[in-house]
């Protein structure tokens, strides 16, 4: 059982599956007893732990290793597929989450391993091509860390809840309490960044839940305090290796 009450799965037995989810929906703080690779072919899922976030979505698949507790939530109408893997098969080498990117191929692949009807021969053929591709598969460095000091999640719910108005290091320090010195070397001890890198980062991820709930670039681009929807475009291209419009696109939003 987890601290706050919640029952593990019991199960060690992998288990695919494919299934909708409505957007808004969440998903419990749960884990499996075997790896799981999670893929949404449609909409996004922000996918927390203890320790972080990340987002699945059309161009990113998750690697979630047995045992790490986490949990979901929905955004946009989504099509989720899931992959299980024993714990001796170890797909990826990571002992914690991480996201790859999904080519068209590993795409298909995916969604085609997770057909409950799927014959054992056909599945055991596909997982194998899936294995060689997810291996030399690019990891996809985008992770928000959960801040383990105080002072610093302050920081960061500041920022977080108010993305569209810049706030600077200065500023930022003086609402917590602390010398500008102090806060960058929270940054850099805390979550391995300086706080511009994570200030991308926070919103370039929200801006990935909120184009697959469907909002328009340009939207998108002010509600992440871009100051131009060209710089916004720039950076998040930067970042995700395409442009918010086909990111949009491949979310289906």
């Amino acid at each position: 059982m987890s601290e706050n009450g919640q029952t593990a799965e019991t199960d060690t037995e992998p288990r695919d599956s494919s299934h909708a989810h409505l957007a808004g929906e969440v998903i419990g703080r749960h884990q499996h007893g075997y790896h799981q690779l999670l893929y949404v072919s449609a909409g996004v899922l922000a996918v927390r732990t203890g320790e972080a976030s990340w987002v699945a979505s059309g161009a990113r698949a998750m690697w979630i290793p047995a045992g790490t507790w986490h949990q979901h939530r929905v955004h946009g109408h989504s099509a989720v597929h899931t992959l299980g893997f024993p714990v001796h098969d170890v797909l990826l080498d990571s002992g914690t989450p991480v996201v790859v990117a999904v080519d068209a191929l590993v795409r298909e692949l995916i969604i085609a391993c997770s057909e409950p009807s799927l014959p054992l021969p056909e599945a055991t053929r596909l997982r194998a091509v899936l294995r060689d591709r997810l291996r030399r598969a690019l990891i996809e460095p985008l992770t928000l860390p959960v801040p383990g000091n105080p002072l610093l999640r302050q920081a960061c719910a500041l920022v977080s809840d108010d993305l569209q108005h810049p706030r600077t290091a200065v500023w930022l320090a003086k609402r917590i309490g602390v010398s500008e010195r102090t806060l960058a070397r929270l940054f850099r001890t805390e979550l391995g960044m300086t706080y511009p890198q994570w200030r991308t980062n926070v919103r370039v991820f929200h801006a990935m839940v909120l184009l697959a709930e469907g909002a328009n670039v340009s939207e998108t681009g002010r509600r992440c305090g871009w100051a131009t929807t060209s710089a916004f475009i720039d950076t998040f291209s930067r970042s995700m290796g395409r442009t918010p419009g086909a990111y949009r696109t491949e979310s289906g939003a």
